[in-house]
């Protein structure tokens, strides 16, 4: 007997195949409490008070208070790297022929984790705060779109609004706008809580309509609902901080429930393009999937839904709003000209040996981001998957930005699990890990 056929004998022994499968689920078990814990560590560390990862905030959530120590670097870095190598582990067991991991098992993991951040503060950026104060504006007659949240008088909130957004509007759509005024409506803590379950039921809504969508495509719903939702990037930062990005999500996603359920239906690629412009009407960002949507289809009805979904946004901003409410350009003006210390190009020219992104430097990122967006439509126009080139071009979007937060880079994961070109989910946890690899670089770094 050759070596293959013995080892092929043994694998398909009853006793191999049980110790096997014990094996495969102890690890999945223990990758599993290592998301759990991490998650955990991060949010019982973070209600200790104000860190680089934590930024100020009313105590709304003192019931955590005493249970961590301050979330520094120290705790944060490998918490994050370890998140991201058990995430890793958990597909690569979700992907074996022999899974360990169930519908019951995935779902309950990645409600846990939601549940879990958002009883916590909130993490790594102030933006919440900020939109509270947006909300608050609104409904104090005060034009967030004209007005930063220094022009609210005797507001209680001030001192937790980041600095950066001090004196300036908002640079969101008035969809979101909208769907925030509740949170003015009461006191601080419950704006913070308002917009803290808003992100959450969205990105329910995000999971959900990926499921569907990639049961619809003929994928493993499963394994799709994991890369998105067990993502440390998608769990930590943008949940955690909840950010409207996961609303965009929500109707981007629904955007292609409706699309490919019934590919030939007028009906549903009319309610398939209003739902992108609802999603630009949170976020301008995701209005570059419209195009795609269009060209693909070739037919009148995408465009009439767009218009007419375009048409009802607008009016009712203008109406509330006035003439700033609907200028969705003027956000992307203003945060096209900002630099991160995040951002691809930044990082680039620091290895160049470069102070910092010039000028010329936007122009050749908007040119060359230009280039590829038109290239992806002639691929469209030619057959190629409108899902798939939208999802290209949202990371061409997060990649060429010189002001990238890491959310952004969840921008195109629900669109990379559900396409048949497997290339953009690489390409997207390709991006996702060099990010997470250089923030946690000084844990390999000399110790100082």
């Amino acid at each position: 007997m050759s070596t293959a056929s013995a080892i092929a004998e043994s694998e398909s022994h009853p006793l191999v195949r049980t110790r096997s499968g014990r094996w495969t689920v102890a690890l999945a078990a223990l990758l599993s409490a290592v998301l759990v814990a991490g998650a955990a560590e991060i949010v019982l560390d973070a209600a200790a008070g104000h860190t680089p990862m934590v930024p100020h905030q009313p105590p709304f959530d003192s019931w955590l208070a005493g249970f961590g120590q301050a979330l520094g670097y120290g705790i944060f870095l490998p918490t994050l790297l370890a998140s991201a190598v058990a995430y890793g582990g958990l597909l690569a067991l979700a992907r074996s022929g022999s899974s360990p991991i169930s519908p019951r098992w995935g779902i309950g993991l990645i409600v846990m984790l939601q549940l879990i951040v958002f009883a916590g503060p909130v993490l790594l950026a102030a933006d919440l705060f900020t939109n509270v104060a947006y909300a608050h504006e609104a409904i104090n007659g005060v034009n967030p779109y004209v007005h930063g949240p220094s022009a609210l008088p005797g507001y209680s909130g001030y001192p937790w609004v980041s600095p950066d957004w001090i004196n300036w509007a908002s640079p969101y759509g008035p969809l979101f706008t909208l769907s925030t005024l509740p949170a003015g409506l009461g006191g601080l803590d419950a704006g913070i809580w308002y917009l803290k379950l808003e992100a959450l039921v969205a990105s329910a809504a995000t999971l959900a309509l990926t499921w569907r969508c990639a049961r619809q495509r003929g994928f493993d719903p499963v394994f799709a609902v994991l890369i998105v939702g067990l993502n440390p990037l998608y769990v930590l930062y943008a949940l955690g901080g909840s950010h409207n990005d996961l609303i965009m999500t929500a109707f981007m996603m629904g955007a292609v429930t409706l699309t490919i359920a019934t590919p030939t239906s007028p009906r549903r690629a009319a309610g398939g393009a209003a739902a992108v412009v609802a999603g630009a009407l949170v976020k301008a960002t995701l209005g570059v999937m419209l195009p795609f949507l269009i060209v693909s289809k070739r037919r009148l009805a995408p465009i009439l839904g767009a218009l007419a979904a375009l048409a009802l946004g607008l009016g009712v901003a203008y109406a509330l709003f006035g003439t700033a409410g609907i200028n969705l350009v003027a956000g992307l003006k203003r945060e096209g000209h900002l630099v991160s210390s995040y951002s691809f190009a930044s990082q680039l020219a620091h290895l160049l040996g470069k102070a910092g992104v010039y000028p010329i430097d936007h122009e050749l990122l908007t040119g060359g981001l230009v280039i590829v967006l038109v290239y992806l439509l002639w691929r469209t126009w030619r057959g190629y998957d409108w899902v798939t080139a939208s999802g290209w071009g949202l990371l061409a979007i997060a990649v060429s930005t010189t002001w990238l937060m890491p959310w952004y880079t969840i921008w195109p994961l629900p669109l990379a699990v559900v396409s048949r070109d497997r290339r953009l989910l690489v390409a997207t946890l390709a991006i996702q890990a060099i990010w997470i690899v250089h923030q946690t670089s000084p844990l390999f770094g000399p110790v100082p």
